[in-house]
């Protein structure tokens, strides 16, 4: 056998390469047109994130959502996380019938109804109360 093989091959025995690491979350939903629409009418509540790839804020913005989705797993399981790529749907009609003004906009909707929106804060307790108002939406 050779070392390379008998390393892969204990290190899969061992569980050293796992599926999912502790403190992981899933991936949010990416946006398509319909999406929302469908997730709401299913009685879901859905967390927005508008947002761009080269967006330092968004990025910090997503830092601090990833943190607090990992220390509460009901976020997750309760909550539906759709992300809006910027540069695809900035200019869509949805975004603009939601009047989202920029990039780095959170927003939390139920129903017909818009719950909660932050634009361009990136503070813990901002984005954790927005979520916590996602989440007692869901029934929780």
């Amino acid at each position: 056998m050779k070392r390379r093989d008998f390393i892969l091959t204990a290190a899969a025995s061992t569980g050293a390469f796992a599926l999912s690491p502790v403190g992981a979350t899933a991936a949010p939903m990416a946006f398509t047109p319909g999406l929302v629409a469908k997730e709401l009418a299913a009685g879901k509540t859905v967390f927005l994130d508008f947002k761009a790839s080269w967006c330092t804020t968004c990025a910090a913005q997503e830092r601090v959502i990833n943190a607090l989705k990992a220390a509460n797993p009901a976020y997750e399981q309760h909550i539906t996380f759709i992300d809006v790529d910027w540069d695809d749907y900035g200019r869509h009609a949805f975004t603009k019938g939601l009047n989202i003004p920029r990039r780095s906009t959170l927003v939390v909707l139920k129903g017909d109804q818009e719950l909660g929106r932050i634009v361009a804060q990136t503070g813990e307790s901002e984005i954790k109360a927005l979520m916590d108002t996602a989440l007692d939406a869901a029934g929780m």
